[in-house]
């Protein structure tokens, strides 16, 4: 079947032509290029182009039976060369396909003229069924020599074909030819190095490895040029041929599809047309903005000077306060640490970390050095101590979450986070450990992005007692690194933020100030305790005032969405810390509990309130619970950023503040980053609540979000900045993008500064409203510009939960 594949290819090729060799007029060739011109632009059918085409070839293709048919290769082989030139001259006058080009050379006709004088001067064998000569005589007809080295490879091609003529090509497929058509076939660019020998009955084997190598990428482009001109001529395709090779023709007859460019001009010229702002849109038309100060941070003469000498007192003279309560996944308390207790354990893990640990004879951690802590969310009492072991031992905590895969995505992040600042210890729990995947050593796995670490379990079995005269080093607060947080980015990286021990101090004077609290107070906190409001009020702040906390673990919440407000009820909590969620949740459940009182609440701190969509569940909540004690002006929505901590807070009732203010705001507007207040009857309107006043001893102001941060108009939405001595120091390791986010200099109009402070960007969108009360519209990192308007993620989602959804929102939509 091989030899037969390949002997109808080259009988394809080379088959009708006259006996003696001829060209063809002027004039026909002139006619047969019309006709290739009118195909190719589908003025004429395939089949009327066939029927016009073999009337013109007619009389210049005569029978050839009974020729010799050496002479019949010998022409076949000349009116092969003669009637390509006319299809290159055509392609020559199509628009300009550098592929042509190619098949028109010089070097090609030359090639094609010597192989012809060579076939003219050797004697041909006598004639047989199937010889090789019609293998080399196709390889030198079709394959032009390399222009790089002409003078060598066509003689030594031509020496190889004169051994080949000689030896009848008879018996098995001969594998050089198969080995030719299956790069013809596939294309390929490579040439074949390796000699093919063919046996025949005579015992004698032919090497042709010259002519392989002379199958270079050109050889097979000219090939299939020559192929496609003699099938296009009119020479009928043998029924031996194969179907892939009759494929392969098919297609290259195919009209060429336009440039790809082509399809995507239109679109790409309108890209480059600048967008020009609309004359009519609404633009600013407010007074400058002038920066807005909070109330002077109050100093209290027997406040400790730092959260440890807080830690130490009260856990000297109150040592049975109660400090934490940590509850079970059936809402349950578990323990409840007392003050006295978190400092005799934080002692002791201080202890531990400072003296126990070494290598090689040497302490393996010292002052400023940082540590992991990964602790579940389900263990506040672990994390606590761990926590303010670190601040004791003087080592910077940096809470993270624990690993859940060796692979996880997340904690790759978290690990270069680790790895830039240095971690080599990580505190857990027994349990926590246990559960961490193992090497077969038994060791926790190195996670894939982690530096490798120390594990250290923080049970009371593990640390020491510190001897009676080893006392903890109790500072004042300084501007060395009291904790790194964790931030992630919307691209998905991990950045670590440095808060000192003075900026942690200020900010839980400044939480305590706005909020109200005083000692012994009872707190709810549903939020994280490694991270934002839920370490701030629920670890810290809480401590500096000797509070209580009730942690409400997440595990806890989604399978009793009523457990939070369950406990205000029980313990007469007069603060709770929680989301939008945690309010919309609770609705979700509320049929299914009566007998609760909110009465006791004095501030209901939504620590989300800064998301547009807050007010729908703040109101629905309000709705709903008022009827059991819930009182209005105890709903108290905030702003928080990582960098700068709190930035706004809504004061409680017996603050003496101005009430809670609501603004309807256009949406059209707000796209063009102005304020215009519209009515509520609309629907192209957002709604909004403020976020109260800003802290005391901070500073707030507005600047444009792109380019030079200049003052914003009082009617101009732009990202509120913020100085304060609670803010965060930086990112740690990363100098360059502190400085454009922490080291912040608003201009005025003038170009001159508004103060010698730095203030730090909060990514938060928004504005200052009447009363110095502070809105917040969206955020940087979900801000969306299309067609010069500004868009936010966050109003999609407000106005799909502000929708029906049985009415409005499809699945798959």
């Amino acid at each position: 079947m091989a030899e037969r594949t390949s002997a109808g290819l080259l009988s394809m090729m080379l088959e009708p032509t006259p006996a003696v060799a001829m060209t063809l007029p002027a004039e026909v060739r002139e006619k047969l290029a019309e006709l290739e011109l009118e195909l190719s632009e589908g003025d004429i059918t395939q089949k009327g182009y066939e029927k016009k085409r073999s009337k013109l070839l007619a009389p210049y293709i005569p029978q050839i039976q009974g020729v010799d048919p050496s002479l019949q290769i010998d022409n076949r082989i000349q009116a092969s060369s003669q009637v390509v030139l006319p299809v290159s001259k055509h392609n020559k006058s199509r628009a300009g396909n550098a592929r042509d080009e190619r098949f028109r050379s010089d070097l090609h006709t030359e090639a094609v003229q010597a192989a012809l004088a060579k076939y003219k001067e050797r004697k041909m064998p006598m004639p047989s069924k199937r010889r090789s000569v019609l293998v080399q005589s196709s390889v030198e007809a079709c394959t032009p020599p390399d222009t790089s080295s002409a003078s060598e490879d066509e003689g030594s091609l031509r020496r190889q074909g004169r051994l080949a003529t000689s030896t009848p090509y008879q018996g098995h497929s001969h594998p050089a030819v198969e080995h030719w058509f299956n790069r013809v076939i596939q294309g390929s660019s490579t040439s074949s190095s390796a000699s093919s020998t063919s046996s025949h009955p005579g015992g004698r084997s032919v090497t042709n490895s010259a002519a392989h190598a002379a199958l270079n990428a050109n050889a097979t482009a000219t090939a299939l040029a020559d192929l496609m001109a003699h099938t296009q001529l009119g020479v009928p395709v043998n029924s031996r041929v194969s179907n892939k090779i009759q494929q392969l023709l098919n297609t290259l007859k195919r009209p060429k599809r336009p440039p790809l460019r082509e399809f995507f001009v239109d679109d790409f010229e309108e890209l480059l047309d600048v967008q020009q702002p609309d004359p009519n849109q609404p633009r600013p038309e407010g007074q400058q903005m002038s920066p807005l100060e909070g109330e002077p941070l109050g100093l209290v003469t027997n406040w400790p000077p730092s959260l440890p000498a807080v830690l130490q007192r009260w856990g000297t003279t109150h040592p049975k306060s109660p400090c934490l309560t940590a509850l079970d996944n059936a809402g349950k308390p578990v323990y409840t640490l007392t003050y006295g207790k978190l400092w005799t354990r934080s002692q002791k893990l201080a202890y531990t970390l400072l003296n126990k640990l070494s290598s090689r004879n040497e302490p393996l951690l010292m002052p400023g050095d940082r540590v992991a802590l990964v602790f579940p969310n389900n263990d506040p009492v672990m994390f606590m101590v761990a926590f303010y072991g670190c601040l004791l031992a003087e080592l910077v905590p940096v809470p993270i979450e624990v690993p859940l895969t060796r692979k996880d995505a997340g904690s790759q992040q978290i690990g270069f986070l680790l790895g830039s600042c240095g971690v080599t210890l990580a505190l857990t729990t027994d349990a926590c450990q246990k559960g961490l995947p193992k090497a077969q050593t038994g060791e926790v796995v190195t996670f894939k992005g982690w530096p490798r670490l120390l594990w250290f379990v923080t049970d009371g079995k593990h640390v020491v007692k510190p001897p009676k005269d080893w006392h903890p080093p109790v500072r004042e607060a300084s501007n060395d690194i009291a904790y790194v947080e964790y931030k992630t980015s919307k691209e998905g990286s991990t950045m670590g933020i440095t808060v000192s021990h003075s900026a942690m101090l200020a900010h839980c004077q400044a939480l305590t100030q706005a909020c109200g609290y005083t000692e012994g107070e009872t707190i709810t906190n549903v939020l994280d305790f490694k991270r934002e409001a839920g370490l701030w009020h629920g670890v810290l702040t809480s401590v500096m005032n000797r509070m209580h906390v009730i942690s409400i673990p997440y595990s806890l919440m989604k399978v009793n969405p009523l457990s939070w407000i369950q406990k205000v009820h029980m313990y007469k909590a007069r603060v709770a810390v929680v989301k939008s969620r945690d309010m919309h949740w609770s609705l979700l459940a509320q049929r299914d509990q009566r007998d609760i009182s909110l009465s006791s609440l004095r501030m209901l701190i939504v620590a989300d309130g800064a998301n547009p969509w807050s007010i729908s569940s703040c109101d629905a909540f309000l709705n709903v619970f008022q009827a059991r004690g819930l009182r209005p002006e105890v709903i108290c929505p905030c702003a928080c950023s990582s960098e700068a901590m709190t930035v706004a807070l809504r004061r409680p009732p017996e603050m003496g503040v101005p009430p809670p203010g609501k603004a309807v705001l256009s949406m059209s507007g707000l796209s063009h980053g102005v304020i215009r207040v519209d009515t509520e009857e609309k629907l192209s309107v957002l709604t909004v609540q403020d976020v109260g006043q800003v802290m005391p001893g901070a500073v707030v102001c507005v600047v444009r979000v792109e380019g030079t941060p200049f003052l914003c108009q009082t009617d101009e939405v732009g990202e509120i900045c913020v100085s304060s001595g609670s803010s965060g120091l930086a990112y740690y390791g990363l100098p360059g993008m502190t400085k454009n986010i922490f080291e912040t200099i608003p201009l005025k109009p003038s170009g001159v500064s508004i103060s010698d402070r730095p203030f730090t960007r909060t990514s938060l969108l928004g504005f200052v409203g009447p009363d110095n009360l502070v809105f917040v519209v969206g955020k940087i990192d979900g801000l969306m510009v299309v067609s010069g308007r500004r868009h936010n993620a966050d109003d999609v989602v407000a106005t799909a939960l502000a929708v029906e959804p049985m009415k409005f929102v499809y699945r798959g939509r």
